[in-house]
């Protein structure tokens, strides 16, 4: 897709992402997903092109990107097929909260060795009980001398295996509703009471390590606390939630042009009845519906962008872009691999891969009817 105008900068990172998937993640796929994730090696070659971190300013070690930067990792990805590899939510969606959130201190101690790969981000908001509803979560933090006490349990954590920096919403005020939640950044190596579950066995990303997180009495010191005063928590997850839907909106049209490329290339070679299949009226009506609406998303999508760089994107319109691209997604890559027959079943085929990650598009950052709920308040 676009970039809203993309310079010779951007062209020239393109360059440096694509040619690090495609040398240390495309060859090593197949192992990432029998082993259920991208070890913690490859974060840090990754760390070392400067792919981690990539808008986070240079005083605190990044290459000071933007939005922009993030999108060619997507892309990127996308085109090797493998957004299992959770560099999109360790960058986008982790750092800021520390970015925007962290004090002077916060960020020196943690920014740069997110940045090397270091410290791997991931963000503890679901829990067994709670999955959208961000404000019945049970997880709490208690004064304890200087600190705090945490206890609780996560689940379906994003780079839960791999991340030892994670972002954890608890309850300061358990009286107080969703006005009583905080954010702790959580230094999880020898964290005393914290261990991890299971790494889930997922429908798709099978080379992405989603966990269950628990929290039995972990002492943390004043400081984990993110930002200067307690209960504010709830209100800094709705400040970046419209960033990380736009995130998913983003990777769900990149995970479309690669699935449209390929289907493109399998129908142009494949014969059924003596035609090549892409001669056949359906098929070649499918695939221009789905470049058509490739095409409408792109557009919309790229204002988004713009919206977002200028700091105008609102939470409604991120809404819209993330339950519409995301059914797309999962409309478009059905018709793609019905286009390949049985093959496009088969595991060895790029597209069933594609098609079985789409599915949780439309659940995680706010599943799409809650997206289609948001919007039909303003009406």
């Amino acid at each position: 897709m676009s970039v809203c105008g993309l310079a010779e900068e951007l062209e020239a990172y393109r360059r440096t992402v694509r040619r690090f998937l495609t040398e240390e993640v495309a060859p090593n796929v197949r192992h990432f997903r029998t082993e259920r994730r991208v070890p913690r090696a490859v974060w840090q070659k990754a760390g070392e092109i400067g792919m981690l971190g990539v808008s986070i300013p240079e005083a605190y070690g990044g290459i000071g990107g933007d939005f922009r930067h993030e999108i060619v990792i997507m892309e990127e990805l996308a085109r090797i097929g493998f957004f299992d590899f959770g560099i999109p939510l360790h960058n986008a969606i982790v750092a800021p909260y520390i970015t925007r959130y962290g004090s002077e201190e916060q960020k020196r101690r943690w920014l740069p060795r997110l940045v090397s790969g270091e410290l791997i981000g991931a963000i503890a908001m679901t829990e067994p009980g709670t999955g959208s509803d961000l404000q019945g979560i049970r997880t709490k933090a208690e004064k304890a001398g200087n600190g705090y006490l945490l206890n609780g349990q996560k689940t379906f954590i994003t780079n839960g295996q791999n991340a030892n920096l994670i972002i954890v919403a608890a309850k300061t005020d358990p009286n107080a509703s969703s006005k009583g939640t905080s954010l702790f950044v959580v230094e999880t190596d020898g964290a005393e009471g914290f261990r991890r579950g299971r790494n889930l066995e997922k429908i798709g990303f099978h080379g992405q390590d989603t966990s269950e997180l628990f929290f039995d009495n972990v002492l943390l010191p004043a400081d984990a606390l993110l930002g200067a005063t307690e209960n504010r928590g709830f209100y800094q997850l709705m400040e970046q939630l419209p960033q990380e839907r736009l995130l998913i909106a983003v990777q769900a049209l990149a995970a479309i042009e690669t699935a449209l490329e390929t289907t493109v290339d399998y129908v142009k070679s494949r014969k059924a009845f003596g035609r090549a299949v892409v001669d056949f009226q359906n098929t070649r009506f499918v695939l221009a519906e789905a470049k058509t609406e490739l095409t409408i998303g792109k557009a919309f999508v790229d204002d988004c962008v713009e919206k977002l760089l200028r700091g105008e994107l609102d939470a409604t319109t991120a809404a819209m872009a993330k339950w519409w691209c995301t059914q797309k997604q999962c409309e478009i890559i059905d018709e793609c691999l019905q286009l390949h027959g049985g093959y496009g079943y088969m595991a060895e085929y790029p597209i069933s891969h594609m098609w079985a990650d789409a599915r949780v598009q439309k659940i995680y950052g706010g599943t799409n009817e809650i997206m289609k709920d948001l919007i039909a308040r303003t009406l």
